[in-house]
Formats: C-alpha cells, sequence, structure tokens
C-alpha cells in the first residue's frame, strides 16, 4: 500500500479477479482489543463514508463507498466497476452490501453467518464459503460453500453426493473464472464446482491446506499437514491428486515464511500477506 496511507486503518483488504491490490479504509476508526489476537479496526460511527485504495500495478485509483453501516471484514470487486462487501451490521441479517461505480449502495442482503471466504470472478459470479459456527446454526451457511450472481442474487448451493462427507468448515479456496475449488474439513477433499452445475471430487495426500493454486492438471497447496510454509505440488487425474514434490516457501529475500494472514488464491496465483495488510506476495505456478 503506498506510504500516504500507513497512517489509516485497513478494514479489510484482498487482491482481486484482475490482479488489482484493495485496501478499504475508515478514516475515523479506532483498534479494539480481541479476547485473542491482534486488535482489530471499527469504526467510531456508522454510516461512515469509507475510502477505498486500488493499487493496478502501481497504478493508483481512490474511490469513496458512501454510507457503509458494517464493520466490514471482506470485500471483493465486480465487473463494471462494482464492489461486494461483507462484515458486521446492526441488524446481524443484511450482513453485504452491493455498491456501484459512483460509490453508492445499491443493495443489502443476508449472505450468512461465519463467511469464511468471500471471493468473485470476471463473470458476475460471487462465491461465499463458510466455517463452522454458521454451518450448524444459519440456513444460508449450511451449505458450506454458496455461489450469488453480482447482484447478490442466490444461485446455488453445494450437495456433496451420497457417500461424500458435507462442509464443515472450508480450509483452503480458489476462485477463477466460472469455477472454484475448495478443500474442507473433515476429510479434506479436492472439491471442482463449475458454474454449469458440474462439480467433481478428488482424493489428495494434503490434510488441512490453507491456500492453494490450480493451474491446468496442477495444483500446488500451501499450509498442508499442519506446517504453514510447506508446499505441496500434485499432478490432478479425474479422481485424484497425485503428489509430485514437496517444497518450503520463502518471503522473497530468502527469509522463512512465518505467520500470514488468509492466503487469496486466484487460478494460477495465491496471493499472501503477513502481519501487516499492507503488502501483498504472489506466488504462482
Amino acid at each position: 500500500m503506498p506510504r500516504q496511507y500507513d497512517h489509516r486503518k485497513v478494514l479489510a483488504t484482498t487482491v482481486d479477479a484482475w490482479g488489482r491490490a484493495l485496501w478499504l479504509i475508515c478514516p475515523d476508526a479506532e483498534l479494539r482489543p480481541r479476547s485473542h489476537g491482534r486488535p482489530y479496526p471499527q469504526p467510531r460511527t456508522r454510516p461512515y463514508d469509507a475510502l477505498l485504495v486500488i493499487d493496478s500495478e502501481g497504478a493508483i485509483q481512490e474511490q469513496f463507498l458512501r454510507g457503509v453501516s458494517l464493520r466490514v471484514t471482506q470485500l471483493d470487486a465486480l465487473p463494471n466497476g462494482r464492489f461486494v462487501l461483507e462484515g458486521y451490521g446492526d441488524a446481524g441479517k443484511h450482513n453485504a452490501q452491493i455498491y456501484g461505480a459512483d460509490g453508492r449502495r445499491r443493495r443489502s442482503f443476508a449472505m450468512g453467518r461465519a463467511v469464511e471466504y468471500l471471493m468473485a470472478d470476471r463473470r458476475h459470479h460471487v462465491w461465499s464459503a463458510y466455517f463452522d459456527e454458521g454451518v450448524y446454526v444459519d440456513p444460508i451457511s449450511a451449505a458450506g460453500l454458496v455461489r450469488w450472481d453480482s447482484g447478490g442474487n442466490h444461485q446455488w448451493d453445494y450437495a456433496p453426493p451420497k457417500g461424500i462427507e458435507y462442509i464443515d468448515t472450508v480450509y483452503a479456496f480458489n476462485v477463477d473464472d466460472g469455477v472454484a475449488w475448495a478443500s474442507y474439513y473433515p476429510t479434506f477433499p479436492l472439491l471442482e464446482a463449475r458454474t454449469n452445475g458440474r462439480i467433481r471430487l478428488r482424493t489428495t495426500p494434503v490434510v488441512a491446506p490453507v491456500g492453494m493454486a490450480v493451474h491446468k492438471d496442477q495444483i500446488v497447496t500451501l499450509g498442508g499437514n499442519r506446517q504453514p510454509d510447506r508446499l505441496h505440488r500434485c499432478r490432478m487425474t479425474e479422481h485424484e491428486a497425485l503428489l509430485i514434490e514437496e517444497a518450503r516457501l520463502t518471503l522473497p529475500n530468502g527469509a522463512p515464511l512465518k505467520r500470514y494472514a488468509r492466503p487469496v488464491g486466484r487460478g494460477r496465483h495465491l496471493y499472501l500477506h503477513g502481519a501487516s495488510p499492507r503488502q501483498w506476495y504472489v506466488m504462482g505456478i
């Protein structure tokens, strides 16, 4: 993130389907302590005007989003200059909002509780993946993986084939145009879900990955087998992912990879950042 924003509080950040880094900033926010982990930024008042900083290969653009009423935890870009936000709201139900290119809110809707991932593609599809605190108590979250259109209209729920475990928590997620990939607890199959309704599950030797990059018949997972810096490269067949090699991911300067935030998988690229949300790193296959 450019240095002129260093003093600002970042509510949420991601890398979108066009490879742009996004940072949502609340000009009037304070840090609130958690019972565990790092403090989080909390808007002092709601609604508020948020500043969205967009970095497209070094070209910086600013966009104001007016009248945000959520404590935003996730965001993504949609086609035609729009954006979708997800977070905590006063009503507790309408936890997602869509904003137009003019920065005005177009719609609020319920996306379900305990959203682990919110990701969109360039073809007007939005995916939400969930963890157990929503799966077991919320009818929207119950499927574990849901697809919406870019207007916030519900399109599809995941239903596992007979004999396959349902989703408890999605651990690793990747979205490309027209397809989502997921690895989920308890059995960690590799789920391929396409927007034409086709799904495929493969067995994999990797347990509990936290990120993945996918290209053609190759998949690289990060953090599998409870080792945060471990990479597993696999070749996919019709029914399984076969391990080819293992490696360790380091920072560009060769330093060991320590604690990092939840990675963002976009097709063949995997983006991640450390304790600070202000700098993204990218790994590709």
